[in-house]
């Protein structure tokens, strides 16, 4: 049987990146169809795959990916009862939050088990369908298109298209690239597959098959880079690639991968002198077989991204998209290479010289990199965009490549909106699609609200308080339960001052008397300490060089346990509306505690490298108090158009001591109309998806809420919502109204005891973009 269908937008392949796309499509008001060859959703995350979607929140505090990506996983959090502590433990629930998604959303039409076979081309340049065929339906589909999206991974749409790719490893000598062989080859990252384990009450025998492998050499695992120290599973570094080839010979790599995978547990339950012991309880419970793939086809592009953009963070006019994982290229070959991935073989260790030239972003992804150079109406989004093989290291990641595909879904929307070619995309068009992803809650590092049609742009802004910051110290609390932030390797958290350790501290006055710090010298004679006060550029900017030098100064230490040092400041005419950050030098002697609390946006780094600092533990807060208080989470941030701490805290957050509710108004010189409200609240932004428990509602996010309008000389109550938990919310009222006061009142939140806000847009009647 043969079906001949048409949409607007046409997505080819159901991972993260490509059920972005889709949603993104469909949202932006673009009848829009999802092709996907598996019976679930989510590519390398979904339940048969089981891959933890990583980002950039694995390494930059307040990093974590938003938008249509960071709604999934809020969802899958509240819901699920299971804990996600790496690979191998997705589970069924996942799938079911994307597929409710999908179900939810109108303009979106989605195609299960369903195999891509070939395009139909208009001309040389323009691709006119999409053949593909049903499983088990004996139903062939012709899907007809304006704007083709490959999200295959494989990148089989493009290439079926005649588009020019790129596979394996470019040489030093092309682009220069620090982690560029010298000598190009077909080398490329592998697949893994993972298996998960379960604990019982009562010894679990294991007898391996015949055919798996047989592992008796320990220095494969622990001096190898392979060690296997958890018992319930979550080994990346199940990986096979070279010699096979990832596309032609994938199924002989997931057989391979299979016996490897039952002889590791063979290994670890039978032999290994390390784990035969802890693991004599648990017994095999799931294993894999649908390989996750890391690398194949890369589509070229009309723009190359080389590891010089992230390494560099450099600036794109562009800009849809952010990464921030680091240049993360596996071993060719995986098991049957000698040595796995090169920071693992180092116990990730992040003073090494590999480290420190590792360690990226975040930076910015150009729209051109998802743009088929080749084909006018195709474009790309996942592991297949338009990127060297080194920078593939970084942009891999699912977290990053969901956010790639959103942005591509909502430029193929506007694009067909403003009838113009995405080959053909003008600044003034990518402006328009940038402003769209920031109002779809995603975050740009370059680019802020400044959508004309957002009225609360022109409102001023009131409260009914506005927090101070002080500081904190060890012994005071803060509101993270179920969140893990504590769970880190050593080297991230060691409060002895062994390398330059800094501190964010943000200027919401321009004065400042006195810093005082929290400092332990373990010695039996006074120690000294050199402090500088640096002005940075944001909460990323990690360097030490080149910074401007607000103070530098001296400080003796006394002996014992906890002692508050004063730091006397006397500054004035400060950059009100930024951050420093107070800079302490090695002394091997001190030790600076953390705080017992996480201060939005005031997190902590050390150094790693000569001109180069990292994010301390999980976004921590080293103790230290400040006066006066700084009024740095003002109700103005709402409107300041940034939506996560960046340069600033850009959060309105109340009192504490007053308790709630608490409320934020919006009022105008004269009445404007108001007929859509969308919010966004702070929430799940510090750390990556397994840092947070089951069941996990943010604490910070507002949980009771109204939304009330001054009408007719008095308070009138628009909507009221309860139980919330989402970072963002849109609100489309049954009838537009006209008001000059718009107030938001908090009156329960998730479990702090301040009311938090990072942003109120307001539109009238036809508001889009």
């Amino acid at each position: 049987m043969v079906k001949n269908v048409s949409y607007d937008v046409v997505v080819v392949g159901g991972g993260l990146a490509g059920l972005c796309a889709a949603v993104a499509s469909a949202r932006n008001g673009k009848s829009t169809c999802l092709v996907h060859n598996r019976p679930v959703l989510g590519g390398n995350s979904s339940s048969e795959i089981r891959v933890t979607p990583h980002g950039a929140a694995a390494f930059h505090a307040y990093a974590r990916e938003t938008g249509i990506i960071s709604e999934l996983l809020i969802q899958e959090r509240a819901q699920n009862h299971e804990e996600i502590f790496e690979n191998g433990w997705t589970n069924s629930i996942w799938d079911v939050v994307q597929y409710d998604l999908v179900q939810q959303t109108e303009n979106l039409t989605l195609y299960l088990n369903t195999d891509f076979q070939k395009v139909i081309m208009h001309n040389e340049r323009n691709i006119k369908a999409v053949e593909a065929t049903v499983q088990n339906a004996e139903i062939e589909l012709q899907i007809a298109g304006e704007i083709f999206v490959d999200c295959t991974g494989d990148g089989i749409v493009a290439h079926s298209a005649g588009c020019e790719s790129r596979m394996g490893s470019e040489g030093r000598d092309e682009f220069n690239e620090p982690h560029a062989p010298e000598i190009p080859s077909g080398d490329v990252m592998g697949s893994s597959i993972h298996f998960k384990t379960k604990r019982l009450d009562y010894p679990a025998p294991f007898e391996a098959p015949e055919w798996a492998i047989h592992y008796e050499d320990a220095s494969f695992f622990y001096e190898n880079g392979r060690p296997p120290k958890e018992v319930r599973g979550g080994y990346w570094w199940l990986e096979i690639g070279v010699p096979f080839h990832t596309i032609y010979e994938n199924e002989e790599i997931r057989h391979e991968l299979t016996r490897h995978a039952l002889g590791v547990w063979d290994w670890m339950k039978n032999r290994d002198p390390k784990m035969k012991e802890l693991t004599k309880n648990y017994a095999l419970d799931w294993i894999g077989q649908v390989p996750g793939k890391r690398e194949s086809r890369r589509i070229m592009g009309q723009y190359l991204m080389t590891e010089h953009d992230p390494q560099q963070c450099t600036v794109f006019e562009d800009e849809v998209g952010f990464g921030g994982w680091f240049i993360d290229l596996h071993t060719p070959g995986g098991l049957l290479a000698q040595h796995s991935e090169p920071a693992s073989g180092e116990d990730y260790n992040t003073f090494t010289e590999y480290a420190v030239k590792s360690y990226a972003g975040p930076y910015g992804v150009p729209l051109r990199c998802l743009i088929a150079k080749d084909v006018d109406n195709l474009m790309m989004a996942g592991r297949n965009v338009s990127v060297t093989h080194a920078a593939l290291g970084t942009v891999r990641v699912m977290g990053t490549t969901a956010l790639l595909g959103q942005a591509v879904g909502t430029a193929a929307a506007i694009a067909l909106r403003q009838n113009i070619p995405v080959a053909n995309l003008t600044q003034n068009v990518v402006n328009t699609i940038q402003q769209q992803l920031l109002r779809d809650g995603c975050f740009l590092l370059n680019s802020k609200n400044e959508d004309p049609k957002d009225l609360a742009l022109q409102a001023r802004v009131t409260s009914s308080s506005d927090a101070l910051e002080y500081g904190a110290g060890p012994n005071d609390l803060g509101f993270h339960q179920g969140l893990s932030i504590w769970k880190d390797q050593p080297q991230y958290t060691d409060i002895e001052l062994k390398t330059r350790r800094g501190q964010l501290i943000a200027v919401g006055t321009d004065q400042i008397d006195t810093i005082t710090l929290c400092l332990s010298n373990h010695t039996a004679s006074i120690q000294q300490l050199d402090i500088e006060l640096l002005g940075v550029r944001d909460i990323w900017d990690y360097r030490i060089e080149e910074l401007p030098v607000i103070l530098k100064t001296r400080v003796d230490v006394p002996i014992g346990e906890q002692q508050w040092v004063d730091i006397p400041a006397n500054l004035h005419g400060l950059n009100v509306g930024t951050f420093m950050r107070l800079d302490v030098l090695p002394n091997p002697q001190v030790s600076w505690p953390i705080a017992g609390k996480i201060i939005t946006g005031h997190m902590a780094s050390y150094q790693i490298g000569e001109n180069k600092m990292r994010r301390f533990g999980s976004g921590h807060t080293l103790s230290y108090k400040i006066t006066p208080g700084q009024p740095c989470y003002p109700a103005q941030n709402i409107t300041n158009g940034v939506t996560r701490p960046a340069g600033f805290t850009n959060l309105w957050k109340s009192e504490s001591t007053q308790g709630l509710p608490q409320w934020i108004t919006l009022s105008w010189d004269q009445e404007i109309e108001i007929e859509t409200i969308e919010l966004t609240f702070p929430g799940h932004l510090i750390r990556e998806l397994h840092a947070y428990s089951p069941f996990y509602r943010d604490p910070q996010c507002p949980k009771d809420y109204a939304i009330e309008a001054f009408i007719d000389g008095k308070w009138q109550l628009l909507l009221q919502v309860v139980d919330n938990y989402q970072r963002r919310r849109s609100h489309q009222l049954a009838n537009a109204i006209r008001t000059n006061r718009l107030r938001v009142n908090v009156t329960a939140t998730n479990g702090d005891p301040s009311a938090q806000i990072y942003e109120i847009r307001c539109y009238g009647v036809g508001n889009e973009c």
